[in-house]
């Protein structure tokens, strides 16, 4: 599935590992790599009555903490900033629940570990 990438080919192939995976699940995808001057959020999903905000990280193991631990205090307040600046420009304001979510991939490409860790982390 991976075969021979470049860092950028192959974060964008576990991207689109990540949405299989929640789609399966019974997500919708709204928004993928949405970009603005604050930062990106890498996918944006409703989890039935809720839009999620995904952040997607790769560690090939669990040393300093693995996957999810590689998501610190100041990469999710740039998260949260980026959220509320899309909820701004989509008119959406305080009427949708959301939460923010990290999908922790770890292992060898050969040997993908998926956790999907809902409310992460929250404002």
């Amino acid at each position: 599935m991976f075969g021979l990438l470049n860092k950028r080919e192959f974060g964008g192939q576990l991207e689109t590992f990540a949405r299989k995976q929640l789609k399966k699940a019974g997500c919708k995808i709204v928004e993928t790599n949405f970009s603005c001057k604050l930062g990106e959020i890498d996918i944006i999903v409703r989890d039935q009555q809720t839009l999620v905000f995904v952040e997607v990280r790769y560690r090939k193991n669990a040393n300093f903490g693995g996957a999810s631990a590689s998501v610190d205090r100041k990469k999710q307040s740039k998260l949260i900033n980026t959220a509320n600046f899309y909820l701004q420009k989509h008119n959406l304001g305080n009427k949708e629940k959301c939460r923010f979510d990290v999908v922790a991939l770890q292992g060898s490409p050969e040997r993908l570990e998926f956790r999907w860790i809902k409310n992460a982390f929250g404002e």
